[in-house]
C-alpha cells in the first residue's frame, strides 16, 4: 500500500485519512476456512477432470500436480485453522513426491517419445509385440 506524503497540510491529511481507511477495509476482511477448501475442492476437480479427459501424457502429468497441489493447499489451510505443525510438514512430504513424480514421469514421457514419435496416450501401445 502506497500512501504519499505531500508538503501541503491539507494534502497530507486527505491522503493519511484514506489510507487509514484503506487500511480498515484490509484488516477487516478474514479468509476462512470453507473458502480455502472452495479453492482446494475447485483445483482438484479440475485435474481430475483434465486427467480423464485430455489425452497428451504431459498435460495428463500437469494435472496429477494441479491436484497434489490442491491436496497441500488443504493441509496448509488445516495447519492453520488448527494451529498444528503437522499438515505443513505432510505438506513438505508430498512436495517432495511430487517433485519425484515429475521427474520420473518425464523421463518416462522422453523415452516414450523417443521410440514412438509421440506423446499421446491412445496411441502408445507398449504390451503389443
Amino acid at each position: 500500500m502506497l500512501c504519499f506524503v505531500a508538503l501541503d497540510d491539507e494534502v497530507f491529511k486527505k491522503y493519511t485519512l484514506k489510507c487509514v481507511i484503506f487500511a480498515k477495509k484490509i484488516s477487516s476482511m478474514h479468509v476462512e476456512l470453507n473458502h480455502y477448501l472452495w479453492l482446494s475442492a475447485f483445483m482438484f476437480t479440475a485435474g481430475v477432470i483434465g486427467v480423464l479427459v485430455r489425452r497428451n501424457a504431459i498435460v495428463i502429468f500437469m494435472c496429477i500436480e494441479l491436484m497434489l497441489n490442491a491436496v497441500n493447499l488443504s493441509l496448509v489451510a488445516f495447519s492453520h485453522f488448527l494451529a498444528d505443525i503437522q499438515g505443513q510438514m505432510m505438506v513438505f512430504f508430498v512436495m517432495t513426491v511430487a517433485a519425484a513424480e515429475a521427474a520420473v514421469g518425464l523421463a518416462i514421457v522422453i523415452s516414450l517419445f523417443r521410440n514412438r514419435q509421440t506423446v499421446n496416450i491412445d496411441e502408445i501401445n507398449l504390451l503389443k509385440g
